[in-house]
């Protein structure tokens, strides 16, 4: 299967604004690419990238006063199977688990597991270990929340999602990886494209998307809170702890986001 995808984003910077951009498609999927993935700009720009300590391919820019566009458009061949689910894989002991897993039991800056642990505990602490307990997790937040693209809010975090029950993919994703960590589970935050293939189509504007992974039997599995459903088709851009590890762009001064278009698509 192949899929199209990309983006042009602009932004109204005041004056000359360093910038860090994480736009494009993570390492593990490159092998992927049908066609070559580069950021373009409407006008020259210093561009250099970088990997991060989570091996996201980043790109620090410096953007001048007045509109920066930033696009992309490139196709990707994809299996086209939907999500494996790891009904039989094991959960690991703490004690089992590689050392570079430690740190997605840990709370991060929209995951605040002191403030869950203790509802996490009454809640799940009584199914049994390993996907059935990651199910349990995933099925409470996919009801509890309400997806609501107008009360999208960049500050919310998982507590606040659970509060508030309502918010977009990130919120969904946040407060499962919470209560996960919670429950001794490694889960990570994940950003990329994932478009209207094998469902109906969203009545919501193409955006990019956010799901996690956890740690069970030795490796990791992509899930989704928001749909609740094995997805197809997703393209990687980022993994962190949570939002904060993969923002799109952080603006290191005032910067106005003008103009947004994702685009995701099954072509032949």
């Amino acid at each position: 299967m192949g899929i199209r995808a990309g983006f042009h984003i602009e932004y109204e910077c005041e004056n000359e604004t360093p910038m860090l951009l994480v736009l494009k498609v993570h390492p593990s999927r490159q092998s992927d690419l049908r066609t070559e993935q580069t950021l373009t700009f409407n006008r020259a720009i210093p561009v250099r990238d970088y990997v991060d300590v989570y091996g996201n391919t980043c790109t620090r820019i410096l953007a001048p006063p007045g509109t920066t566009t930033i696009s992309t458009e490139f196709e990707l061949c994809d299996s086209g199977l939907p999500d494996l689910v790891p009904e039989q894989a094991a959960q690991l002991t703490i004690q089992d688990l590689p050392d570079d897993v430690l740190v997605f039991l840990l709370g991060s800056r929209y995951c605040e597991t002191d403030r869950l642990a203790d509802f996490a505990w009454m809640r799940f602490c009584q199914t049994p270990l390993g996907w059935p307990r990651v199910k349990a997790i995933i099925d409470f937040v996919h009801t509890h929340i309400a997806f609501d693209y107008s009360r999208a809010d960049p500050c919310r975090t998982a507590c606040g999602s659970f509060i508030d029950r309502a918010g977009v993919c990130r919120d969904f994703a946040h407060l499962a990886i919470t209560l996960c960590r919670c429950m001794n589970i490694p889960a990570r935050y994940c950003s990329g494209y994932l478009g209207d293939i094998g469902v109906a189509k969203d009545r919501y504007p193409m955006d990019f998307g956010a799901w996690f992974e956890v740690y069970l039997g030795g490796r990791w599995y992509a899930v989704d809170a928001r749909y609740n459903i094995p997805g197809i088709g997703r393209i990687l851009i980022a993994r962190g702890r949570d939002a904060t590890d993969v923002a799109l762009s952080t603006a290191f001064g005032p910067a106005i986001l003008t103009h947004f278009e994702v685009i995701a698509q099954e072509i032949v």
